[in-house]
């Protein structure tokens, strides 16, 4: 479902909040990554779904979003950025999972254990919606309730993909 690839983005901005919401409501998931890093510039926005758009220096394409639009469009679906320099940016993208061509949601539970153990420093919230059942979990949380064992222990990482499985 693109999360990492999008949460990374997020981290590489500068954030030190990212906030990942998945809402499925019937048949639509609605996914929303939100951050405080530092934000992007209108016309940066407008071409950030391009392939060959992209921040790195390293290589010339970027294909985290534009692979999200892709999957979503292709379900009928669409994605949307908003985002302001020094306000951080929102990433959202509605699937309509009942089309055929939407792809699997794979491993979302091992996906934002990793994001969530795999970056210390970075508070993500977790919100999970499946009609109006609401899961809501954060790393500032997780941190309290393991008074001082780090986050990034690999028996972590199971406890908590295992609470998020639970959850989706």
């Amino acid at each position: 479902m693109h999360i990492m690839d999008i949460a990374e983005n997020s981290i590489k901005a500068g954030a030190d909040e990212v906030d990942v919401s998945l809402v499925f409501l019937g048949e639509t998931l609605e996914m929303t990554i939100r951050d405080n890093g530092c934000g992007m510039d209108a016309e940066m926005v407008q071409k950030i779904t391009d392939p060959y758009t992209t921040s790195r220096t390293t290589r010339k394409v970027g294909l985290g979003l534009p692979f999200l639009k892709m999957n979503a469009e292709q379900t009928g679906g669409k994605v949307e950025v908003v985002s302001a320099p020094g306000e951080g940016t929102t990433v959202k993208a509605v699937f309509f999972t009942s089309n055929i061509d939407c792809i699997p949601l794979g491993e979302v539970a091992s996906t934002l254990s990793l994001l969530i153990t795999g970056n210390p420093a970075i508070n993500v919230k977790v919100r999970i919606q499946k009609d109006e059942e609401v899961y809501e979990i954060s790393s500032r949380e997780i941190n309290d309730i393991l008074d001082g064992i780090p986050i990034s222990h690999p028996k972590v990482g199971v406890f908590v993909k295992n609470m998020l499985k639970e959850e989706l």
